[in-house]
């Protein structure tokens, strides 16, 4: 009840001083290995740039096992050096689903990274779990909650999940190619998913809370990103949303709010929709399948041409 009440007073002093435009801030998540690609470096730099170009200010949520050496460091710290936060990811990305993960065992991972990344520019106590899942049971997930809360993590949810991560993977096939074209129809499909998930869960918001919030969208650290990361932000500017702070998305009283759905993860909003009993609500939220058909066939017609 208590909650309920300081959840209800935070809305109404947030809605006092702000808008209800649909504003989005860009997250980003694991980061990249220069042991294992060669062109971590470059493309780092290239999403900096692209980020800078806008004048945008985001959030990273490194993972440790992929930024743990002298050179995977350095590209963490040019984000903070470059003004924006850093998070934290887990050290190795252990999915908190898994049934061979122990609470404990999940705990001190994140304490792990926290060591690892403490002393970098840019760092803040924000916490975002790996695949988006945060326990299957309600055990699992509420010791998880409770070292979060005692160890003074924020949260790092998003309201717009999205699979950036499978484009990237036919980006990189494609990449090869040298083929302009073929990379131009890729983007367009890309640029294409990042939008429908956008609307996806923006009407998700106004269905559960009457209005859109400050969304925080997912993306990772990778070479997609890197080459189209200025057409993401365009786009989303052509379609009259503003690129906000994640400080300023995170001020929504949504991502302070405690959410009773099992499983726990996902979109905030999703998890809001499973608590409030909306139907339809595909699950997990974004994965592969969803996109396997349209991205392949599209790869194979690029092929044959």
């Amino acid at each position: 009840m208590k909650q309920c009440i300081l959840f209800f007073l935070l809305c109404s002093i947030y809605f006092s001083s702000s808008s209800f435009a649909q504003n989005v801030a860009l997250s980003f998540d694991d980061g990249f290995n220069p042991e294992r690609q060669p062109q971590a470096a470059l493309w780092n730099k290239q999403i900096l740039s692209h980020l800078k170009a806008h004048n945008v200010e985001t959030i990273f949520y490194a993972t440790g096992k992929n930024v743990n050496s002298p050179d995977g460091l350095k590209l963490v710290a040019d984000w903070g050096n470059d003004g924006h936060q850093i998070g934290n990811h887990t050290y190795q990305h252990y999915s908190m689903h898994s049934s061979k993960i122990s609470s404990q065992q999940y705990i001190a991972d994140i304490a792990k990274n926290e060591t690892l990344l403490q002393h970098l520019p840019g760092w803040t106590k924000r916490f975002r779990f790996p695949y988006l899942k945060e326990g299957k049971t309600r055990e699992k997930r509420d010791a998880i909650r409770d070292w979060l809360s005692t160890a003074n993590y924020r949260s790092g949810a998003v309201s717009i999940d999205s699979s950036d991560w499978y484009y990237n993977r036919h980006y990189l096939a494609l990449s090869k190619q040298q083929d302009d074209k073929k990379l131009n129809k890729l983007k367009e499909a890309y640029l294409e998913h990042l939008w429908g998930r956008a609307q996806y869960y923006d009407s998700l918001s106004k269905k559960v809370l009457n209005r859109s919030v400050e969304h925080v969208l997912l993306l990772h650290v990778n070479a997609i990103n890197a080459a189209y990361l200025s057409d993401v932000i365009a786009m989303f500017k052509s379609k009259q949303w503003q690129i906000i702070s994640p400080e300023q998305a995170y001020a929504d009283p949504i991502y302070a709010q405690t959410i009773d759905a099992l499983p726990a993860g996902e979109s905030i909003l999703w998890q809001l929709g499973k608590q409030n009993g909306v139907e339809n609500l595909r699950y997990p939220a974004e994965d592969s399948r969803y996109e396997r058909d349209k991205i392949d066939y599209l790869v194979k017609e690029l092929n044959n041409k």
